[in-house]
């Protein structure tokens, strides 16, 4: 069975990451465009990311077995 490990790792390294896009900015006109940009694609990332992994734990539609031949 799958663990929520790989998903909480993955939410403290987006965190991680998208807290260093807030501070290594550059700073200009359009630091808080980039900051936003920037912050935006690492959370729908690992939501797309999130959302697959979390579908295969518990999958709608299961395989479906064929029976051996003997």
């Amino acid at each position: 069975m799958a663990s929520l490990f790989p998903v909480i790792l993955m939410l403290i390294v987006t965190l991680g990451l998208m807290s260093a896009s807030f501070l290594f900015t550059r700073k200009g006109p359009n630091q808080v465009v980039i900051r936003t940009s920037l912050m935006l694609t690492l959370a729908v990332c690992f939501l797309t990311w999130m959302i697959t992994y979390m579908a295969q734990m518990n999958p709608l539609i299961s395989p479906i077995m064929k029976a051996k031949a003997s």
